[in-house]
């Protein structure tokens, strides 16, 4: 009975796959644009820095708007919200496909950002309602194989097409796909009354306050970092000067979220005391850390094959499919386990490999062969793949059904941050080794990575153990944080 209740039936594998060929579409373009800086520049005449906000534009976006899904998807409901978000990645790709100059590309790519803003957080919502506590794990090691090989995937598919085809097929290419995605959306997503995600006729009032304070508070934090990133130091007026306001909107949005309200029916957007909850607070500060090591070996590792082996920016983004396929192959097993065994074990395992595969690329050097670096990737991957599919799941079996959306756009927001604290600590790593000693500098990122992975071992021994026969067993803070929000 439990075996037939837990399985993935047709129906729900339809659903799996129509919610993460839309998820995949955001993702993938979240990096493709990267590795077109230069061919844009040449494009339109225009400097380096003007061109990098076309990436840093679409990724402030995506922030943005994060926060207002966790709102509308229990106001709107998530098929129509779902639509909602293709529509803008639409018309954000096809804008950018067409666009004549750069200030008409930038918008586009905001456009664009808002409605993966919309998927990114959403796949996840959608996907732990249709799966249920018992299946957490096991449909989360499906999307972990998207989140892994997106960042991969990304520039090796920019690289593909910039190498045959016009920069502008990299945003219209998405234009068939995405309609593919909105005729299996409208063919398979189930319609969902709106109201608090449970059929309600109405649902909460959007916390306006709220809105005004956490997503920009978060977009300037990763605006900070992007900037770090750019100017390759910290201690400068366009890094210090958005910390310190993301940092003060962030603080704002604090005391405006735990104060006490008269007004019941304009709950906070997110409720401060989810993270009264050890298993969640726990989940999301390992998702963060996997994100920073995850950073650290995508960017190191195409380094030193060109800087070590002379190969080009195509061959050395192809040379990190190791790292992605340890990933993708133990995302859905590691997922599977955990809802049979719980998530505690499986991240720690996971951890320990990643640590001994970090501290052995330590090691690599100008006359190690490619051999070394490939399997000490390959087992990476393997390792922060067996931490992060049980630690999603995790994290969807301690929340009730009404806080998946609140715990979505955390985990989401955090993973946006962490990456660009990652990228900008990478860069400062690596300027700070000099030019003429890039291999001391990507040494020096695996190490970063390394201390990011001994740090998901004290996270991670914070996590749920085996999984309680109840699936409606929630801690009791988030249980009261579910009926305050509702």
């Amino acid at each position: 009975m439990t075996r037939g209740r837990d399985a993935l039936d047709p129906a729900l594998l339809r659903l799996i796959g129509v919610i993460l060929l839309g998820g995949m579409l955001g993702i993938l373009n979240s990096t493709m644009a990267a590795v077109a800086t230069g061919t844009l520049a040449a494009e339109f005449s225009a400097p380096l820095s003007t061109i990098g906000w076309v990436s840093t534009g679409f990724l402030l976006a995506v922030t943005a708007a994060i926060p207002f899904t966790t709102w509308a998807v229990d106001r709107y409901g998530g098929r129509r919200l779902w639509l909602a978000g293709l529509g803008l990645f639409l018309a954000g790709s096809l804008g950018s496909g067409l666009a004549w100059d750069t200030g008409p590309l930038i918008a586009f790519r905001i456009v664009q950002g808002l409605g993966t803003g919309i998927l990114d957080p959403l796949v996840l919502v959608l996907l732990a309602r249709a799966a249920g506590p018992a299946r957490a794990g096991r449909v989360m090691g499906l999307m972990g194989v998207v989140l892994s090989l997106g960042p991969v995937l990304g520039p090796v598919a920019g690289g593909l097409i910039l190498s045959g085809l016009d920069w502008r097929w990299m945003f219209l290419l998405n234009v068939p796909l995405g309609l593919v995605a909105v005729l299996l959306a409208l063919r398979v997503l189930p319609a969902d009354a709106p109201g608090n995600g449970d059929g309600g006729a109405e649902g909460p009032r959007l916390d306006v306050l709220g809105l005004a304070l956490l997503g920009p508070g978060f977009g300037v934090l990763v605006l900070a970092m992007t900037q770090s990133a750019e100017r390759d130091a910290f201690a400068v007026w366009p890094v210090l000067a958005p910390l310190a306001a993301g940092a003060a909107l962030l603080g704002w949005y604090g005391l405006h979220a735990s104060r006490p309200r008269r007004d019941r029916s304009r709950p906070p957007l997110i409720d401060l005391r989810l993270f009264t909850s050890v298993g969640f607070s726990a989940s999301v500060a390992t998702m963060t850390l996997v994100g920073l090591a995850t950073y650290a070996a995508l960017f190191a590792l195409p380094l030193y094959y060109q800087q070590a082996h002379g190969h080009g920016v195509l061959a050395a983004g192809l040379l990190l499919a190791p790292f992605g396929a340890g990933s993708a192959v133990a995302m859905p097993l590691a997922g599977r386990l955990s809802d049979r065994i719980g998530s505690r074990g499986l991240a720690l395992g996971g951890a320990v490999a990643a640590l001994l595969a970090a501290l052995a690329l330590t090691r690599v050097g100008a006359g190690t062969g490619e051999a070394w670096p490939a399997v000490a990737s390959l087992v990476l991957g393997l390792g922060l793949g067996f931490v992060g599919a049980p630690t999603m799941g995790s994290m969807y079996r301690t929340l009730p059904p009404p806080l998946v959306p609140q715990g979505s756009s955390v985990l989401y927001m955090l993973n946006q941050l962490g990456a660009s604290v990652g990228i900008a600590v990478v860069t400062l790593i690596l300027q700070a080794a000099g030019p003429g000693e890039v291999l001391d500098g990507v040494r020096g990122v695996f190490w970063f990575g390394a201390g990011a992975t001994a740090a998901i071992l004290a996270a991670g021994s914070l996590l749920p153990g085996r999984p309680a026969p109840a699936s409606g067993d929630v801690p009791g803070p988030v249980r009261r944080a579910s009926t305050t929000s509702r």
